[in-house]
């Protein structure tokens, strides 16, 4: 067994929450097979670990509600064609995991049961602990929450120990480091101080569910080599809002 393997993870139940533009092509529309095959490989090594991964995806690839708002859509119609988005997502994750010998269950907030199975937290944990990795799709099953807000309830729901939010940046910083060349990374924070900074990559709703029932978060650049499984391990990647 090689050093990295035989090394104890320092998270033995995560939730990772996924931008959709994760699985876009380059131009950050649609769903790219070659990006679901890489990020089933990603989590597949994670989980040679032995830990247990529910992933919860975002539908940016596919719909932005804010658009449809924008035009004068309903709020709530848009958020629920961003819900079903999410789905075609997750089953795109699920068909690439599979491929990679990756045993993987559909969880949906919004009952589709032709396609995936309705969520029931139970059922979610169990499959968890039978080494199958859980995708729970459709947000919360709710308009006006996002599916930052879904991925910290379901992290509360199943007990996990941390939930890990995989972006495009390899951290918090405290100004824009597309815009701002002396713009600053913090290691860690508190979720006090990501709340009254306005953290932008993650919603003020998230870290209060966090803060409130003690569960950490991780931000990471999913793109960066090694820093998911790292941060797994217990090496510090990213920031901390603890």
């Amino acid at each position: 067994m090689s050093e990295e393997l035989s090394k104890a993870p320092k998270y033995n139940r995560i939730v990772l929450k996924l931008g959709g533009e994760a699985l876009s092509g380059e131009d950050g529309f649609g769903i790219d097979p070659d990006r679901a095959r890489w990020i089933a490989k990603l989590i597949k090594g994670v989980k040679q670990h032995g830990v247990e991964i529910a992933v919860v995806i975002g539908a940016g690839n596919l719909w932005r509600g804010q658009i449809g708002i924008k035009a004068g859509m309903d709020r709530a119609t848009a958020d629920y064609m961003g819900m079903i988005a999410t789905v075609m997502n997750a089953l795109a994750l699920q068909d690439a995991l599979e491929h990679e010998g990756v045993s993987t269950r559909v969880q949906t907030a919004i009952e589709m049961k032709a396609v995936a199975e309705p969520y029931i937290r139970l059922r979610a944990i169990r499959h968890l602990e039978k080494g199958r990795v859980v995708i729970m799709a459709a947000g919360t099953g709710n308009p006006y929450f996002t599916t930052d807000s879904a991925a910290a309830l379901r992290g509360m729901e199943i007990n996990a120990d941390v939930l890990i939010k995989a972006t495009k940046v390899d951290g918090v910083y405290d100004s824009d480091p597309k815009t701002d060349p002396n713009a600053k990374r913090y290691d860690e924070l508190t979720f006090m101080e990501a709340l009254n900074q306005r953290v932008r990559v993650l919603d003020s709703t998230a870290i209060s569910l966090c803060m409130d029932n003690h569960l950490p978060i991780v931000v990471l650049d999913l793109w960066e080599e090694g820093a998911l499984e790292r941060a797994v391990l217990g090496e510090k990647v990213g920031t901390t809002i603890k």
